[in-house]
């Protein structure tokens, strides 16, 4: 039985480099391609495995730079073969209008300012060269059912925002919270954001740097035993590299390099997909999270302690 697999990666010029100053090519090294170990590096290992990925890329930060800068971060990853999505940060709004800083979380806005905002962020990502995108995901995955709304009108089939583990502050959709398979809500699909067990009724969701490669195999295996129709993993752009995008982080690359190892050995049962591939994705099958299993969160959670002491340290 296949269980295909949505690798997702949120792609963005993010804030904490835009307040500490400098141009964009600063803010683009620092968050487009950290220490060498960002989106470039993502490509070429996805290629070498033979991988689907989407990338959700943020195109608000325009609103400040100007669009160059978001070019530069579509046309290498259409140009590998890979697919561009909408993804959306707010606060780049009152950049533009010169406001201070207010909206962070898109459903913090009312659900005629979703649709403006929505729409404006629509356009400036056609402005950097990409195709008229079809899914959606909100940044911080803050959505509600506004933001469903405005994606209906807009024509957006798709939305990926739903995370349970963030249920329902600031993932605020009318779903359950462990919704973890493609569901059909107001009018547009959903693909949640998957997720594993970590103690009863404890939900942590399939982020690359918030689990350990044992589970999300394991996670994965789950999905192919019990015929899940999608599984959906997350990653950034920056994720790879410090917080600071200095300097790599080895153990998150090994984690990124084994996942792509193990779904290329395995395309059979789990092939990586595009949502343009999710024209006819099954919609509410009986879907639920992996289980808890002590050994493996255990292990995680030492891994995380090490790599905070390891890289997060100022040198």
């Amino acid at each position: 039985m296949q269980s295909r697999v949505l690798i997702t990666i949120d792609t963005e010029l993010t804030w904490r480099h835009y307040v500490a100053g400098g141009d964009w090519r600063q803010n683009l090294a620092k968050s487009f391609d950290p220490a060498g170990v960002g989106v470039p590096y993502q490509l070429e290992r996805l290629k070498e495995h033979g991988l689907k990925a989407c990338f959700f890329v943020d195109p608000m930060p325009a609103a400040a730079y100007g669009i160059e800068p978001i070019r530069h971060m579509v046309e290498p990853i259409l140009a590998a073969g890979q697919e561009v999505q909408l993804h959306l940060h707010p606060v780049w709004v009152d950049v533009a209008e010169g406001k201070a800083p207010g909206a962070f979380e898109l459903n913090s806005l009312d659900a005629s300012q979703q649709l403006e905002t929505i729409q404006l962020a629509r356009q400036l990502l056609l402005d950097a060269g990409a195709p008229d995108p079809i899914a959606f995901r909100a940044g911080s995955y803050a959505a509600n059912a506004d933001t469903l709304a405005a994606l209906s009108r807009l024509g957006i089939p798709f939305d990926s925002s739903h995370n349970g583990s963030h249920h329902p502050d600031p993932s605020a959709l009318p779903l359950h919270r462990t919704t973890i398979a493609p569901a059909r809500c107001s009018n547009v699909t959903e693909v949640p954001v998957g997720q594993i067990e970590t103690a009863p009724g404890k939900l942590r969701h399939l982020q690359l740097c918030a689990v350990s490669i044992g589970e999300l195999r394991a996670a994965l295996e789950h999905a192919v035993a019990h015929a899940h129709p999608v599984t959906t993993i997350v990653s950034h752009s920056f994720e790879l590299a410090s917080r600071d995008g200095l300097r790599p982080n080895h153990m998150l690359c090994r984690r990124f390099e084994k996942m792509c190892a193990f779904l290329g050995e395995n395309a059979s049962v789990l092939p990586t997909a595009h949502f343009t591939d999710l024209e006819n994705v099954p919609l509410g099958q009986p879907a639920s999270p992996l289980a808890s299993r002590r050994t493996t969160t255990t292990r995680r959670m030492v891994e995380q302690l090490w790599s905070n002491l390891r890289y997060e340290q100022r040198l």
